[in-house]
């Protein structure tokens, strides 16, 4: 499978009844083959009958529209749990080769992927992919999910009221705040008022707007080394000093800070996850850093950008949480959660910046998009939010771990990669001897997107590797995508004269 994101087909639900009949029957045995050149040696139940299933339905053997067999059905056809069918019907949904209507079942899309050209039979792509392999930022929502935010979003267009017919207030409706200030409650232990609350577009649209109202001209803010290349640009480009300040095992260096940027007002951080690293910041290192922003009356700005996504144990408490909103700002978004998009983030704010930050909002863009608010506070209000947020995260997981485990593999000790226990994407990386043109050449002539990890530094001494999204990928072709990638490091390696070395 070539590698892909979400397609239109995952979120379309295709018409398979009309009033005068009832769709037919499904098959009462499906032809699958478990075994043939197409099924992945090793790899869990639900992914090899998911390439079946693709198998089948590229093949012809079931034909457009119609009715896949049901769970149960299928999991007493194949001797698999039914929960792997489950997860596998999921995925053929994600990838656009089925479609489920509620109270009818799961079909077979009316528009199937096709086969690429090539010796793999096997191989498929879906549509014409806008993203490329490992490419960051991409997202899945699940077809249940999809279904029950076009339900709200119908309904409150079909009751639409007056505040869309004139300037609402610049923090957004309270009706998402609040139920934002609910879900940072139960999910970050991170207490706050609705009126704390600020929805924005994004991360950086946020970052623009709290830095404008807190900081002044060439002012200096601290950001992690390695660390999110965007944000490092907005700043500059508002007009502060961005001061690289290196990370560590343990998050950033709150020591190396101070000396590099003494007079810091402010200082972006991506404690949870830090980007692009992975790394939790300890508690020792986080209290550090608050003791910092207290002692020199500066402010932290909080990026959670993927907290969400946790797969192995609890994550440590926000440091919004701890600090209890005393000099931490903190930044969400529903860019991952739900999807890209919507473009609805927002921003949690100390009581004493309320005043500052609104006003520099109203003097930025008035305010923001009143139509997606009610639907999203639908949403979240309703658990559709934290059950679509339960489907995808097995879904992250396993892409996650058919990444690291295929990258492991097929590198032959030319690369390390760590799994990582929370996120969207995974680091891959040569042992630090290596030449970065090393990784240069290997993700070019693999055709791979993500990014360099050595394009993520500022000052610190880069380390040669790659950074590689996960999310929103269909499984098959990021082990094909994983494959390439390796074969091609090793040979750009080889090509420098040097030995395999596990990093």
């Amino acid at each position: 499978m070539d590698l892909v994101c979400d397609s239109s087909n995952s979120m379309r639900k295709i018409p398979t009844n009309s009033p005068a009949k009832s769709p037919a029957p499904a098959k009462a045995e499906l032809p699958l083959d478990l075994s043939g050149p197409h099924i992945t040696a090793g790899a869990s139940s639900a992914h090899r009958l998911y390439q079946a299933l693709c198998e089948t339905i590229v093949s012809g053997l079931a034909k457009p529209g119609e009715p896949l067999p049901p769970s149960r059905t299928l999991a007493a056809q194949t001797g698999f749990r039914r929960n792997a069918v489950v997860t596998a019907y999921e995925r053929l949904i994600a990838d656009g080769f089925a479609d489920a209507t509620v109270g009818s079942g799961t079909f077979v899309a009316a528009r199937i992927p096709a086969r690429t050209a090539g010796p793999k039979q096997a191989k498929v792509v879906v549509d014409a992919p806008r993203q490329g392999a490992f490419s960051l930022g991409c997202t899945h929502i699940d077809e249940r999910a999809v279904q029950r935010f076009r339900a709200f979003v119908g309904r409150r267009m079909r009751a639409f009221g007056s505040e869309h017919l004139h300037y609402g207030d610049p923090r957004g409706s309270r009706e998402l705040r609040a139920a934002i200030a609910d879900h940072l409650l139960s999910a970050r232990g991170l207490r706050c008022d609705p009126d704390q609350i600020m929805l924005t577009s994004g991360t950086l649209h946020a970052l623009r707007i709290v830095l404008s109202a807190i900081l002044k001209p060439n002012d200096q803010v601290w950001c992690e080394d390695p660390g999110y290349p965007a944000a490092r640009k907005t700043i500059a480009h508002c007009g502060y000093r961005a001061v690289p300040v290196p990370v560590d095992e343990h998050g950033m260096r709150v020591a190396k800070g101070r000396t590099a940027g003494p007079n810091a007002r402010a200082a972006y951080v991506t404690p949870s996850h830090q980007f692009p690293l992975g790394v939790q910041m300890s508690m020792p290192r986080r209290l550090e850093l608050l003791d910092w922003a207290r002692q020199s009356g500066a402010f932290v700005l909080e990026d959670d950008y993927d907290s969400e996504f946790r797969y192995d144990g609890a994550p440590l408490m926000s440091l919004a949480g701890i600090d209890q909103l005393q000099r931490v700002i903190y930044m969400g978004t529903f860019a991952k959660t739900l999807f890209p998009g919507l473009r609805i983030g927002y921003c949690a704010l100390p009581e004493r910046l309320i005043g500052d930050v609104t006003a520099a909002r109203a003097a930025l863009d008035r305010f923001p998009g009143t139509l997606m608010e009610g639907a999203v506070a639908d949403m979240l209000n309703s658990g559709a939010f934290a059950a679509n947020l339960k489907r995808v995260r097995k879904l992250y997981r396993e892409a996650r771990d058919a990444l690291a485990g295929t990258l492991e593999a097929a590198s032959d000790g030319v690369l390390s990669v760590p799994v990582p226990s929370q996120g969207l994407h995974l680091v891959a990386r040569f042992d630090p001897s290596v030449e970065l043109s090393v990784a240069a050449e290997a993700k070019r002539a693999a055709g791979a997107e993500g990014w360099l990890l050595a394009d993520t530094y500022s000052r610190t001494r880069p380390l040669p590797g790659f950074v590689l999204g996960f999310s929103g990928h269909a499984v098959p072709g990021l082990m094909s995508s994983a494959e390439r990638l390796a074969r091609e490091a090793r040979i750009a390696l080889r090509a420098k004269g040097r030995p395999a070395r596990r990093a």
